[in-house]
This record gives structure tokens, C-alpha cells and sequence, in this order.
């Protein structure tokens, strides 16, 4: 890849690294950041590019026009998370990583907005779940 004075990654790598309580590991070849043992955010190389995913709840539909536009640079995935690839000739640019950044982590820590799937998921659940009435008859006891 490139040397760290050009690496696209390296400050987005530095921003995820001093968030509070943020411990750093690997999964898939690519660093993973989390945050009460729960990933926000995997960083690293990818076929000749640069990866970064981001679990996303408001940013969503900026994601999705992105994608639109440049379906080979941004991918909105399942469960809302969204992929970014670049280059160090073309980085993602940082008022997009900076924000995607701090959205991933609050929803994470528990800050952020409950993504829209997982509410509608909790509403049909609660239809799903049935109040049993006691319908059944007890003998009263004799008295002596």
C-alpha cells in the first residue's frame, strides 16, 4: 500500500482509536473498533484500496445517494451498515468519515437513535405477544 504520510486511513484510524472506552482488534484482515464489546466501525486495506464500514442510522439515506451515484465507492449493506472504498489518490473525504464516524460509535454505545428496522421490529413483536386471561374455574373450599 502506501506509506503512512499518505495512507487515507491512518487519521480516521487515529479519530476511532481516542473515542472513550475504545478497544482495538481485527476481524477479516481489517481493524475493528468497538465499543462495549460491539464493533462500530472495521478500517483496512481491500483489493488494492482502502475499506471502511460504518454502522449507520440518520447518515442512511446520505449513504444511499452516495451509493447511487457511485455504486463502485459506496455500498448501504444489510442491518445498516455502510461500506466506503477508496484510494489514497481518491480518500474518502473527511466531513464524510468524521461524521459516519461519530454516528457508528454513538449507535454503538447506546446514544444514538434506534435504527428504524429494529423499532418496527420491537412493534411487531409486541403485536405478536398475547395477554392470557385465567379462564380457569376453582373450586371453592368447604368451610368446616
Amino acid at each position: 500500500m502506501t506509506t503512512n504520510s499518505k495512507n487515507p486511513i491512518a487519521a480516521l484510524q487515529a479519530a476511532a482509536a481516542k473515542l472513550p472506552d475504545v478497544t482495538v482488534g481485527t476481524a477479516c484482515n481489517q481493524t475493528s473498533y468497538k465499543i462495549n464489546n460491539k464493533a462500530f466501525i472495521f478500517v483496512g486495506p481491500q483489493g488494492g484500496r482502502y475499506k471502511a464500514m460504518f454502522k449507520l442510522n440518520a447518515s442512511i439515506p446520505q449513504a444511499q445517494e452516495l451509493a447511487a451515484a457511485q455504486p463502485d465507492a459506496f455500498e448501504v449493506g444489510k442491518l445498516d451498515w455502510v461500506s466506503a472504498r477508496f484510494t489514497g489518490e481518491r480518500p474518502l473525504p473527511k466531513k464524510i468519515w468524521s461524521k459516519w464516524l461519530k454516528e457508528s460509535y454513538q449507535l454503538t454505545r447506546g446514544g444514538g437513535k434506534a435504527s428504524a428496522k429494529k423499532v418496527a421490529a420491537k412493534k411487531k413483536s409486541a403485536k405478536k405477544t398475547k395477554i392470557v386471561k385465567n379462564t380457569s374455574k376453582r373450586t371453592p373450599r368447604k368451610s368446616r
